[in-house]
């Protein structure tokens, strides 16, 4: 795959943040996703989180495992740390870094199909380890790089491209994560830029397990059922000596809605997601009443945005195995050695 960098030239007047970088800075390169994606809109809210929080971007390690959301690390922070897993793997490998260096910020990216498929299992360890990332789901509901198929969060009920039904139970990652022991659990909306930056500036800031599991519409897969103008119909009804794809850009879909309202928000497809921000009085510290929230505003067919729980006291992972404060990839082999009399205590306590 070839990525265009964008040009490196900035304007002398763009305001820069305390520790003298533009928002510019944080970008990376310039996305090949389909245009109007939700992806793109989430990289920027990220891009504006961190810029706001004056990272230095040397400090970040992003990482991702497959899929248009595993993707999106190429088109933002472009001069942090990046590693591009297998697929539904990125938790692990994810694991393994911040334990070798616990002094970065990692940023794990990653979508439904990629974490609640073939990494379910690795997305639930790692929120029941409490390893210390930001962890973002860019959640649309289909295989994007596949043509649009179910993913494990695909409503029930819910139609594809094709007019087929999903049969199956959605998979929610905000109630696992929160029964799984995430200590920062919060559900967004890509268009809603005014909620999403602040939610990735708290996780960012979170010592813990922080999981955003944010809607994110896929604009690839929108031609109307009945026209027989639309491709999949003309497709299906022409003798071809070859298949064409042909992918059309949308408008990015944006959302603007007062905490504890509800709004619709119609998708490229004619869809309709309704959104139901949090309310002021919201308690996130409960987290039985939390579980119990989300589920009451799916049975109304609604998405509950904001941040939906929050631990005051979280124990990341290198709490709980009481590692050095200096990073392990930082350890010579004097401090690794520990000595033949040590070595001598730990085999007389295994006889």
């Amino acid at each position: 795959m070839t990525y265009v960098n964008k040009p490196k030239l900035h304007h002398p007047t763009l305001k820069k943040n305390a520790v003298g970088y533009t928002r510019r800075d944080y970008e990376g390169a310039i996305s090949t996703l389909c245009a109007g994606c939700g992806h793109d809109s989430i990289s920027a809210a990220i891009i504006q989180a961190c810029w706001e929080l004056s990272i230095e971007p040397h400090k970040v390690a992003k990482l991702s495992g497959i899929g248009c959301s595993s993707k999106a690390p190429t088109y933002f922070l472009g001069n942090s740390h990046g590693f591009n897993t297998v697929h539904g793997r990125m938790p692990s490998v994810l694991t393994g870094a911040n334990l070798a260096n616990r002094d970065l910020i990692y940023m794990g990216v990653s979508g439904d199909g990629d974490s609640a498929s073939i990494g379910l299992g690795q997305f639930a360890h790692g929120m029941r380890r409490g390893v210390n990332m930001v962890y973002i789901v860019m959640n649309n509901g289909v295989y994007g790089l596949t043509k649009g198929q179910f993913s494990a969060t695909a409503d029930k009920g819910s139609k594809s491209k094709r007019g087929i039904a999903n049969t199956d139970s959605p998979i929610d990652l905000a109630m696992l994560a929160i029964t799984m022991g995430a200590t920062f659990v919060a559900r967004s909306f890509s268009g809603d830029k005014a909620q999403l930056v602040p939610l990735i500036k708290g996780a960012i800031r979170h010592e813990g397990a922080a999981i955003l599991d944010v809607i994110s519409p896929c604009v690839a897969f929108n031609n109307h059922a009945g026209s027989t103008k639309s491709y999949d119909y003309v497709r299906e009804h022409n003798e071809a000596v070859n298949k064409l794809d042909v992918i059309l850009g949308s408008e990015e879909i944006t959302a603007e809605y007062a905490p504890g309202e509800a709004t619709d928000v119609m998708q490229s497809d004619g869809s309709i997601i309704r959104l139901r921000k949090l309310a002021p009085g919201y308690d996130p510290s409960d987290k039985v009443a939390a579980l119990k929230f989300i589920q009451e505003q799916e049975q109304a067919g609604e998405v509950a945005t904001g941040l939906l729980y929050l631990d005051p006291t979280p124990q990341d992972l290198h709490a709980s195995l009481n590692t050095v404060a200096r990073p392990l990839a930082q350890l010579g082999e004097a401090d690794l050695n520990p000595g033949s009399a040590a070595l001598e205590r730990i085999n007389a306590a295994l006889r």
